[in-house]
């Protein structure tokens, strides 16, 4: 039975190369130029710290920039569950992040959007652990935001020339 999965995956693996599947930041892929060449705006409050800790993550930090990446974050918390007693025991955190992505040489925009995305997180314990609750939503929310981003650079580096 295992020999049978293998070769399902070997001939999916077969397909994927036949359509031009190839990785992302392969060997003159337009994404690979996105790879320490990005100059990311410097964070302002902790959402951005996050939010830019996992661009760099992502990215690289910038070594010989090319591009300069400028974001906007807007978070908004929306009670979610409410007891009948009007205590909240849970919050649903909704994130929007627009971006614009400008070449450093002629401050041109190359590309540019917004994602959005939620997370959600548990009010229902005490004080302290509804504070590392939303804590951690907002954690999750920036990365989440942050791995959006670059899923839509890398989606698009090839219309804007990332190389």
């Amino acid at each position: 039975m295992w020999s049978c999965n293998r070769r399902a995956a070997l001939l999916g693996l077969a397909a994927l190369a036949g359509c031009g599947f190839a990785p992302a930041y392969g060997p003159g892929s337009p994404a690979r130029g996105l790879l320490d060449r990005v100059e990311i705006d410097a964070p302002a409050d902790k959402n951005a710290f996050d939010l830019v800790e996992r661009l760099e993550e992502r990215l690289g930090r910038a070594q010989a920039p090319v591009w300069r990446l400028s974001y906007a974050i807007d978070v908004q918390s929306v009670n979610r569950t409410v007891t009948p007693t009007n205590a909240i025991t849970r919050y649903t955190l909704n994130g929007t992040a627009d971006f614009t992505l400008r070449d450093l040489a002629t401050d041109r925009v190359v590309t540019s959007g917004t994602v959005r995305t939620f997370t959600s997180y548990s009010a229902s314990g005490t004080p302290v652990a509804t504070l590392a609750s939303e804590a951690d939503a907002n954690l999750r929310l920036m990365r989440l935001l942050a791995d959006q981003i670059v899923t839509r650079l890398i989606a698009t580096s090839g219309e804007w020339g990332g190389q």
